[in-house]
């Protein structure tokens, strides 16, 4: 998959594709839709198939001291949309010069100009331009005087509950994990290097792989049994594991992190890309009265989430 983040700068082969647009923050189902839509207009047109998303994404910029909101940061959505056949990801520089055009500019500079748009897919409630200005239907009358194609694609549901971002991140702030996934149409997956920690881990016989969730959207705090896929190195590879997700309160930690322990693994991950996928949640955290009484529970937690893991 090419990615292309700078639409004033382009190639004859970054031009012409069919273009689902969003932020597409967990590539959920809903996410899903609009890009098969734009799949199938690549595939009549003969034209590569395209996804336009923005980084920073812009809640970002307009809201610099929101909580930490994202289900995935862009390495992590760039590899799920190469998953899925995206082929070229126009990953746009998100500045206050982007955010300032209007509907007209924006449509005009960068789709027709800039990429050479053949065909646009957006959700029902897609906006764009300088303070949401633009509406599907503003979007439309554009492809219809500048010479493409705009495909609205309904919004979906999950039983009786919308999907969107947010409500997987209701799901996830609540230990439901499986109604997270029914959403996203995958587990919800941490993914990042993994970085040197305290190392308390292996001293208590349960080595952990660890990993910041820095400007993450935080699941509820606790343990959970968990899919690991290891991106890079030698270990390339699926495995099971239990995982912690919070604050360590028996060692008195002060940033959240996520420490994973791999089940049945001898080796070095330090600096690997991993990708863990939360399951099922176990229990929240918890201090114990002695080390003793922790190394109990987490061979408690190991057993549980080995028979939960066994089973999907």
């Amino acid at each position: 998959m090419k990615i292309v983040r700078d639409y004033q700068f382009t190639t004859p082969g970054d031009r012409g594709a069919a273009v689902a647009i969003g932020n597409f923050d967990g590539v959920h189902i809903g996410h899903r839709a609009v890009i098969d839509l734009a799949r199938a207009e690549a595939r009549r047109l003969h034209a590569p198939l395209g996804v336009m998303t923005f980084e920073p994404h812009p809640r970002q910029l307009f809201a610099p001291d929101a909580p930490p909101f994202r289900l995935t940061g862009p390495a992590a959505r760039a590899h799920r949309l190469e998953k899925i056949g995206v082929e070229i990801l126009y990953e746009l520089n998100f500045n206050p010069a982007l955010a300032g055009l209007t509907p007209e500019a924006f449509v005009r500079r960068v789709l027709v100009e800039g990429l050479g748009v053949r065909h646009v897919v957006v959700g029902a409630d897609f906006h764009f331009g300088a303070k949401r200005a633009g509406t599907t239907e503003t979007l439309r009358a554009f492809g219809q005087e500048l010479g493409f194609g705009v495909t609205v694609a309904d919004l979906v549901a999950e039983g009786t509950e919308e999907v969107s971002s947010t409500a997987i991140r209701d799901a996830l702030a609540e230990g439901r994990p499986r109604d997270a996934a029914a959403m996203l149409g995958h587990w919800h997956r941490i993914e990042g290097p993994v970085i040197r920690g305290d190392q308390r881990g292996r001293d208590l016989g349960y080595p952990t792989a660890n990993m910041s969730i820095a400007g993450l959207h935080r699941p509820r705090f606790g343990v959970y049994a968990v899919l690991v896929d290891v991106l890079t190195g030698p270990h390339r590879g699926t495995y099971r594991g239990a995982a912690s997700l919070g604050m360590r309160p028996q060692f008195g930690g002060e940033t959240p992190n996520l420490e994973t322990y791999l089940f049945d693994f001898q080796g070095d991950l330090y600096g690997e890309t991993v990708s863990v996928g939360l399951v099922e949640y176990l229990r929240p955290e918890a201090k114990f009265d002695s080390l003793d009484g922790l190394i109990r529970q987490m061979e408690a937690d190991c057993d549980r989430a080995r028979a939960i893991l066994a089973a999907q």
